[in-house]
């Protein structure tokens, strides 16, 4: 007679559990309890954004810097294109105070103080950069007398130089504009005399050099030739004095006349000669984003 063979004990645990259809209770000793392991990785709430009871609603505030209508900015809000010291939100009905809060959209910041203003205008020739002269010679704030603020010229055109030029009253935003670190691209475009030959382009992308070292140009391009004379457009960052006429003579195309038409996103448009325009929401915003604003 054979020997019995002994009963197999079942496995403690999970498998043996398993094995007999139990599920093994949660915390228990032979199964895993996710509650019984110090949290991991876990995110921490996102922060609330500001509030301020006596502010104004958020779509209102985009809407009175000029950034878009007040139902496009509640699609902005919504849409989670819009912050408030650095915080994202999407509440377009959010009370906020414009003179303590910053507000961005895409990143770029509004300005919401409605005392401060920034004008595009177009100056003729003839007329000095300048907001007074001593000589009685025609100047910028003659084609603002209108304005009530204070402003001043953000850089410069020469007396014979057309074209768009920035005028403010915000001192800060003006230096920052303006400061060498900062160098807004502009575009010009410029006839100079004679037929402009080939390869032109490439010595003004190149280099020149001049008295005061060497310049050159970001882009240049061929927009029209007349029989003696020749239209090109040149873009670049230098804000030196005459820096365009100098580096067309060197490059032996003397200045017939020169029109500036852009100053980084902000363009001419067909804004007449003398006219002005308050500059919107975000064309200012880029340009307060070139700056370091």
């Amino acid at each position: 007679m054979s020997p019995t063979r002994p009963r197999r004990t079942p496995r403690q645990g999970n498998r043996g559990q398993a094995r007999d259809g139990l599920k093994p209770e949660r915390g228990s000793a032979g199964g895993s309890s996710r509650s019984s392991r110090p949290p991991t990785g876990r995110r921490p709430p996102p922060p609330e954004a500001p509030y301020d009871e006596d502010g104004i609603r958020l779509q209102k505030i985009l809407a009175e810097a000029g950034v878009a209508s007040r139902r496009a900015a509640e699609e902005m809000i919504a849409a989670g294109r819009v912050e408030v010291d650095g915080i994202r939100v999407r509440e377009p009905g959010l009370k906020v105070d414009p003179a303590r809060r910053r507000i961005d959209v895409d990143g770029f910041p509004v300005e919401t103080d409605p005392s401060k203003v920034t004008l595009a205008l177009n100056k003729p020739a003839g007329v000095i950069s300048t907001m007074d002269d001593p000589k009685d010679r025609p100047t910028l704030a003659a084609l603002t007398e209108s304005r009530s603020e204070r402003l001043f010229h953000v850089g410069r055109l020469d007396r014979d130089s057309e074209g768009l030029i920035l005028l403010t009253n915000d001192g800060a935003f003006a230096n920052a504009l303006s400061h060498p670190s900062h160098e807004v691209a502009k575009t010009y475009l410029v006839t100079v005399e004679g037929r402009v030959r080939p390869g032109v382009g490439k010595v003004l992308r190149e280099g020149i050099e001049l008295d005061d070292g060497p310049a050159s140009v970001d882009s240049f391009r061929l927009v029209d030739s007349i029989p003696g004379y020749t239209q090109i457009e040149v873009t670049l960052h230098s804000g030196r004095n005459r820096i365009v006429r100098r580096i067309l003579e060197a490059a032996g195309h003397p200045v017939v006349r020169l029109v500036r038409t852009r100053i980084g996103t902000v363009a001419l448009g067909d804004l007449k000669p003398g006219k002005w325009r308050v500059l919107g929401g975000p064309e200012l915003a880029s340009l307060k984003k070139v700056a370091g604003l």
